[in-house]
């Protein structure tokens, strides 16, 4: 057995379509994720540090209102198919085009809370629908 894992060692054609049928939609759809990430040039959220500025995009798992000491704030989960990345809009009770699948470029200070990584109002760029 070679000590390098898979992941690490030259695919021919066959070993990469081998590969792609024999792994889960979620794999496919993280890998995907991570390439995109890395072809926008933005930090993967599995990277991020505490107290760091980062710009990171993915996809948008969940968006709920869950209040914060009294305030409203509108709260959605980020995943770019290294790890989640919860981004909240305080004193929001909704905003345009914020839904579950939408994928964004969200730029701020990263901040950790309850061991999550959690991004405060952050300025954000909605991505297009679809295939670019």
């Amino acid at each position: 057995m070679s000590a390098v894992p898979r992941s690490q060692k030259p695919a021919g054609r066959f070993r990469r379509m081998l590969d792609r049928l024999s792994s889960s939609q979620e794999d496919l759809e993280s890998e995907e994720l991570r390439e995109d990430a890395e072809t926008a040039g933005c930090t993967r959220i599995g990277d991020c540090r505490d107290r760091q500025i980062v710009t990171v995009t993915g996809t948008l798992r969940t968006v709920t209102l869950r209040p914060r000491a009294g305030v409203p704030a509108l709260e959605a989960e980020l995943f770019d198919g290294s790890a989640p990345l919860d981004v909240v809009w305080l004193g929001r009770r909704s905003i345009v085009e914020i839904e579950p699948g939408r994928k964004l470029i969200a730029s701020g200070r990263i901040s950790m809370s309850r061991g999550r990584r959690v991004l405060f109002n952050p300025k954000y760029e909605l991505r297009p629908l679809g295939r670019e």
